[in-house]
Parts: C-alpha cells; sequence; structure tokens
C-alpha cells in the first residue's frame, strides 16, 4: 500500500523531526502530508478494505482532521491537496465548535474570552451566596435553615451545581440547562446571580415564567450611537406603544412605519421615522445623521423586559445587590489553585465532567470541615506579610 519513500518521510521520531529551513521547503512538505493522508483514506475506505477498517476511530478521526485541515480537488484524473485557509481568499476554515484541536481527545475545543484563549472545556459552578450572618441554606423547597452552632462563624457558601461543557458552548446556552439540573436536585434558587454572557430578553422571561427565578445579571447596554457617546437621543429617549403600532420620538413627532421582521433569526420590529419630519428637525444632530431616524426593538414582552432590566441595573440597589456574585470569583481561584482543574486530567468530555464535580465536591468539603472545626475560612484573601502581622498582634 505505501511505498519506500514514505519510511524516508514518516520513519523518524516525532520528537527527532527538523523541518525543512525554507518555506518553499515546508510547504511541498505539508503537501505530502495531505495528499498521504488523503491516500490512506481511500484505501480505508476502498471496497477491498474489510468494513471495521473505516469505523476505527483513528481512521474516523483521521478523516474529520483532513478535511478540517486539507482541501482536495480532483479534476480530469488529477488531484490537487492544499491547506485550508480561511474566506475570501482560501478555500474556508470549519466553524469552531466542530474544530478538533487534538488527535487524542475529540471532544476538546479551541476559544477565546475576551484576549484570553485556551484548548479544552468550559465549567460552569453554581453557588450559594448568602451574605455573612445569613441563614445559608434556606429555600422555598426546604424552608429556613437551622441556626449555625456555637463559635463556628457564618455559614459556608456551597456548590449547588456543576455543568462541563466543550470550550466553544456559550454561557447563554448552559443558563437553561443549568436550571433545569438544579430544579433535578430541588436546588432551585429564587433568585439568581449570574455573570453578563449568560442573559438576554428571552431568558430573563424564561426563568422566571418556567422555574419561578429572578435573573439578576447585567445586560448589554443599547449600541446605539447615541447610546455610547451619551448624548443624544438613544433607544430609550423614545416612547413605543405596541397596541397603537407606533412610536413618538423626543420632539413629540409620530412615526411613520412599524414593520414586523426576522433579524438573525428573532423576532424584532423595525420602527421608522419620514424623511420629511427628520430632515428640518431643530434636534436632528442629536438624533441621527441620516435623512431620518430607524430604530429596531424587539417584540413588546421582550422589549419591556429588557428596558425594565436596563433601568433596575444602573441603581445602586441593584448594584449593592449584584455584589454578592463576587464571591464566585474566588470559587473559581479556589477550584484552579487547590483543585487543579485549569488542566485536565484526563481525555474526554465524560471524565473532565467527573473530574469537575469531584472538585466541586473537594471544595464543599475542604469548606464543611472549616465551618464544622471551627476555623472557618477567611472570605478575603490576604498577602502572607498580612497574615504574619495578624499572627504578631494576636
Amino acid at each position: 500500500m505505501i511505498d519506500p519513500s514514505w519510511q524516508r518521510v514518516y520513519g523518524a521520531r516525532i520528537d527527532d523531526l527538523h523541518l525543512p529551513a525554507s518555506q518553499a521547503g515546508r510547504r511541498e512538505l505539508m503537501a505530502r502530508y495531505g495528499t498521504d493522508g488523503y491516500f490512506l483514506l481511500e484505501q480505508a475506505h476502498g471496497p477491498g478494505a474489510p468494513g471495521w477498517l473505516r469505523e476505527l476511530p483513528a481512521v474516523q478521526a483521521l478523516r474529520r482532521i483532513w478535511i478540517q485541515q486539507f482541501y482536495r480537488e480532483v479534476t480530469g484524473g488529477r488531484q490537487e491537496v492544499r491547506r485550508r485557509e480561511k474566506l475570501p481568499g482560501g478555500d474556508g476554515l470549519p466553524p469552531g465548535r466542530d474544530c478538533l484541536i487534538s488527535p487524542y481527545d475529540l471532544d476538546a475545543r479551541y476559544s477565546v474570552k475576551r484576549d484570553h484563549g485556551w484548548g479544552g472545556y468550559k465549567v460552569h459552578f453554581t453557588e450559594t451566596c448568602d451574605a455573612p450572618g445569613a441563614q445559608a441554606g434556606a429555600s422555598r423547597d426546604t424552608g429556613p435553615a437551622p441556626a449555625a452552632g456555637p463559635g463556628r462563624g457564618d455559614r459556608p457558601n456551597l456548590l449547588t451545581g456543576v455543568a462541563t461543557t466543550e470550550a466553544t458552548v456559550p454561557d447563554s446556552a448552559m443558563l437553561t440547562p443549568v436550571h433545569q439540573q438544579l430544579e433535578e436536585r430541588h436546588l432551585l434558587p429564587g433568585e439568581h446571580l449570574a455573570g453578563s454572557g449568560y442573559p438576554s430578553a428571552e431568558l430573563i422571561i424564561h426563568a422566571a415564567r418556567v422555574f419561578g427565578i429572578t435573573l439578576v445579571s447585567p445586560l448589554r447596554l443599547d449600541n446605539s450611537t447615541q447610546a455610547r457617546a451619551g448624548a443624544g437621543y438613544d433607544k430609550a429617549a423614545f416612547a413605543f406603544d405596541f397596541d397603537a403600532r407606533q412610536a413618538t420620538c423626543p420632539q413629540g413627532i409620530a412615526s411613520s412605519a412599524w414593520t414586523p421582521c426576522r433579524q438573525r433569526q428573532d423576532e424584532a420590529i423595525v420602527v421608522s421615522w419620514p424623511a420629511t419630519a427628520c430632515a428640518p428637525c431643530p434636534a436632528r444632530q442629536l438624533c441621527t445623521s441620516s435623512r431620518r431616524r430607524q430604530i429596531t426593538i424587539r417584540p413588546r414582552e421582550l422589549h419591556e423586559a429588557l428596558a425594565s432590566a436596563r433601568t433596575q441595573q444602573t441603581s445602586a440597589q441593584w448594584k449593592a445587590r449584584y455584589n454578592a456574585r463576587a464571591g464566585i470569583e474566588g470559587t473559581m481561584r479556589q477550584a484552579t489553585h487547590v483543585t487543579g482543574i485549569r488542566r485536565a486530567r484526563y481525555l474526554g468530555l465524560p471524565k473532565t465532567q467527573l473530574e469537575h464535580n469531584i472538585a466541586a465536591a473537594a471544595i464543599n468539603m475542604i469548606r464543611m470541615d472549616a465551618y464544622w472545626t471551627g476555623h472557618p475560612l477567611d472570605r478575603t484573601r490576604s498577602s502572607h506579610l498580612a497574615r504574619l502581622d495578624f499572627t504578631l498582634t494576636a
């Protein structure tokens, strides 16, 4: 099936491999790899090969990786194999959620969040966040928790849910599964503080309607030019009458068009004002730079949920309420520095998920042990020098 040239190309151990010094030599070697890989796949899927051969995980992985990395074009009995490059100059790359990053772990994916990239998985922790001195553990299902024992300090906050996914799964896609997981365990909270990547208007309504949960999470603000500049008429400055299907601008001019549509598979409404009213308007510079103003809003229920949430999250009371979520950052540090979950010890999503559950159980045991033995853990971190000073003072 192979000729002696394969020994020259692939005979050396990978740790003894030396790439050609020139770029032309490297491109030639890469094309050789691509061609040989497709040759192996042809043989494995050929009529003379046993059926079980193509079903081997290694062969399936090779096929996925080669489709991902190389583009094969057959014309007039001749084939050309070249490395895939992104559009528009190349042949296009598969979406990140489908890209394999390791032949040994087919579940691992590469993802980027803000300016940090990583390959592997993502874990979502749910934790109680009772304030110091509060009666932790109370819920609508179990009623008030028993009082803390004498001399034990504040009740510890515990992890109540763990969800592990591929790294490319967005946070918003996991909010409902997390709530379903908590409901199955009779651990649903009345109020859920979540990061800014989780909420949307749809999820706020769904959490309240289906699970009875008040979702407290900062929503993305209006990203219009006026809102970003902090000057002029942003969306909140307009009044929308959904019954009359009409909106009114801050100058008292009624809209001329109310057009339901779909944008990115979501229902939306485009509201427009007449150019004859916008062009001579004395406040035009505060409103729009085009001939007329157009605003896109969501259907009534979603629009009102967005407006209400955005208004609330600017208040001091809401900010003080949301400050409790800061505790999960300490939990994430404890998980990475104490249990070491930043680096997966096992291959595959199921084993990694088990690892994350064991890590969460270990954190809960550490916290409960500190509570039961009367040595509660510090809720805030302090440096070694500060702790030394505390010891000497005592």
